[in-house]
């Protein structure tokens, strides 16, 4: 799958394509019920799907100072909306050119002319343009005067309710990451290159691979169950601290991860760790041997968890 420059002309083969067109951060039920249709349609009329984002998230470039609320990078959804189907992803830099763009000149300039849209696909919620000023009826007659047809996705529900990235955040901040990955239909994951530490755990017998957050959501800290892809595309069960470790002086937000039946070594290289139970809250202990105690119980039900 290609990575298109949102900001440039994308190739002549690549002209003429169904875009699915929105934030996506997360990937969930209904942008997957969106890009689907940007595909189903693609395919059916003999054209490429384009599955068209903004990076960075437009809140992150009106309110800088907000705190990390990302559920994937653009690698993980790149790989995603490959899996889906997709022929390439498009990045828009959301910058101040993009911001002060109002709808018409977004229609004109980014759909029509820099990637030749033959259609484009939205959920009912779109909106675009400077102030916001365009939604799905804007985009609609816009389509009719350029030359693209528009198409609308309403939202997707499960179990009554309606799945949005806001609601996955909500549920992974309380600490229920399976409520989570029902909305996302996989678990939540943190990918992040494997940084070196004091090597503690491994003098306690479990040696961790650590990761720092970086710009995602902070889900609940504590303990979870987890697994681990490895850049082979090997997959490894474990057990994960996230969040600062009260006990160890000084406090130091990371991801953990200690891989059960794993020696190799994972200093630099890139993975990705799936939250699949939370266990616990983090706590503090009053020795390294209480804390040793709790781990061993926490890896037991880790395990038992992953392998149930």
């Amino acid at each position: 799958m290609e990575r298109l420059d949102g900001g440039a002309a994308v190739p002549p083969r690549l002209r003429g394509a169904i875009v699915a067109l929105g934030n996506f951060d997360g990937f969930h039920l209904g942008h997957q019920a969106v890009v689907g249709r940007a595909i189903d349609r693609a395919r059916a009329e003999g054209r490429p799907a384009i599955v068209a984002t903004f990076d960075p998230h437009p809140k992150r470039f009106f309110r800088p100072d907000s705190s990390h609320f990302r559920l994937t990078t653009l690698d993980q959804r790149q790989r995603l909306f490959a899996q889906a189907g997709a022929d390439a992803m498009l990045v828009f830099p959301f910058d101040s050119d993009l911001a002060g763009l109002g709808a018409r000149g977004f229609a004109q300039e980014r759909l029509v002319e820099h990637i030749g849209a033959g259609g484009v696909v939205t959920g009912t919620d779109f909106t675009f343009g400077k102030g916001r000023e365009g939604d799905v009826a804007a985009l609609a007659e816009l389509g009719r005067q350029l030359g693209f047809s528009a198409d609308m996705v309403p939202p997707v529900t499960l179990d009554g309710e309606t799945v949005s990235s806001s609601s996955i955040r909500e549920h992974l901040r309380a600490g229920r990451p399976r409520d989570a990955a029902r909305l996302l239909t996989r678990p939540f994951a943190i990918e992040g290159v494997v940084e070196g530490g004091a090597r503690l755990g491994r003098t306690l017998g479990y040696p961790t691979a650590n990761m720092v957050l970086a710009n995602y959501l902070r889900p609940a800290y504590g303990i979870y169950a987890v697994q681990g892809r490895l850049p082979d595309g090997g997959v490894l069960n474990g057990v994960a601290n996230l969040g600062i470790r009260p006990t160890i002086e000084p406090p130091l937000e990371l991801l953990e991860s200690f891989f059960f039946d794993f020696s190799g070594d994972l200093y630099g290289q890139r993975i990705e760790v799936s939250l699949h139970d939370y266990l616990r809250p983090e706590a503090k202990f009053d020795s390294l041997d209480a804390l040793k105690v709790q781990m061993d119980k926490d890896a037991a039900q880790a395990r038992a968890l992953l392998t149930s």
